[in-house]
């Protein structure tokens, strides 16, 4: 599975750089890594530093052309558009890659899980 994502210009790969930081991207970088360690095959092109890389996609020149910047953050699956102007949720990420979200463990489970005889935290017998 490949997911190609191209990104506006930013002022480094991820945009996690700088005075400001969009709190929307270190999340996508995030799901991006989870995406990966899933087995899935990241290529992320930045219109800034590889502009190259757009010219060369047909598609992605097309649409630049068409409907300028607003269509970034563009992101691609196995060369099939499946978003554009925003960065997709987590989610949506694992739809589109028929990637299997984990289940959400809540504090109280955690809790419930802890051995207290094999004094784990230090003989508090509480995790």
């Amino acid at each position: 599975m490949q997911v190609t994502v191209y990104d506006p210009p930013m002022c480094c790969s991820t945009g996690v750089c700088g005075p400001v930081i969009d709190p929307v991207l270190p999340r996508f970088a995030a799901d991006l890594e989870w995406l990966k360690q899933a087995g899935v095959s990241i290529t992320r092109y930045n219109l800034a530093q590889q502009p190259g890389e757009f010219a060369s996609n047909p598609i992605v020149q097309h649409l630049l052309s068409e409907q300028g910047l607003d269509i970034l953050p563009l992101v691609q699956v196995e060369g099939h558009i499946v978003c554009r102007g925003k960065y997709p949720q987590r989610e949506e990420l694992a739809r589109w890659t028929a990637v299997p979200l984990a289940k959400s463990t809540s504090p109280l489970t955690l809790l419930d899980a802890c051995d207290t005889d094999s004094n784990c935290c230090g003989g508090s017998g509480c995790c």
